[in-house]
């Protein structure tokens, strides 16, 4: 019985970092970041497969795309060409350096960091690591399209910077299709922030859950032309 649990949990998980490493890659993988070599999604699942099958016979942790970090490197390896329009900055990457050193470099670090335990490691202070996080949380934000319309709901219309989905897009609808991802958003926290650590084990449910969402309920709320506009690749 225990094993049939253990094989249940496990596939949540995989469920989970499936869809982690799928949505690290296409963040990554988009367009506006003007990579040159291409992506390589089935590849890139398939080593992650068999390496996390490895360290699960010797009981390790599984490794797994990782977000915010993967799109913040792409960033410190860019080229960032900024410009005014309208009295509003906006950023594009000009050019990435794509180059696998710096992420070989930051794993070797991070093994050389085990001989920091448990001295001196354990004498940095909880709190430390999780400012470190929220510092990593809050500057990604920029990055993300959900927290610019966010900030249009309390910015004059007339002020809205010159993002092409405010050129295509009613503001009422923006700011529907805006409370419908922080609907979803907070159903996440719930499930994420939960006291019940059963409640836990549904995260990737719901994350699944939210896929027949954008495909079959919001359809039926704002028009298809308007939502290939607010999150299509652009």
């Amino acid at each position: 019985m225990a094993v049939v649990a253990a094989g249940g949990l496990g596939f949540v998980m995989s469920i989970l970092f499936f869809m982690e490493g799928n949505i690290s890659e296409s963040i990554v993988s988009n367009p506006s970041n003007k990579l040159k070599k291409g992506s390589a999604f089935h590849m890139d699942m398939f080593v992650t497969g068999v390496i996390n099958a490895i360290l699960s016979i010797f009981c390790l942790p599984w490794v797994h795309g990782s977000l915010p970090h993967s799109p913040l490197h792409v960033r410190a390896l860019a080229d960032i060409e900024e410009h005014v329009e309208n009295g509003h900055l906006t950023e594009n990457i000009v050019y990435v350096r794509e180059t696998r050193l710096t992420l070989l470099f930051s794993h070797i670090l991070i093994g050389v960091s085990v001989l920091m335990i448990p001295d001196p490691l354990n004498k940095v202070p909880i709190p430390v690591f999780y400012g470190l996080f929220v510092y990593l949380a809050i500057t990604s934000l920029g990055e993300f399209q959900m927290w610019e319309r966010f900030v249009l709901i309390f910015t004059e219309q007339t002020l809205y910077p010159p993002f092409h989905y405010v050129r295509r897009v009613p503001q009422k609808i923006i700011h529907c299709f805006t409370l419908l991802q922080l609907l979803q958003l907070a159903l996440l926290c719930l499930v994420s922030f939960g006291g019940s650590a059963y409640l836990k084990m549904f995260f990737p449910f719901v994350i699944i859950l939210l896929m027949p969402i954008r495909e079959k309920v919001l359809p039926t709320l704002i028009s298809e032309r308007h939502l290939v506009a607010l999150d299509g690749e652009h």
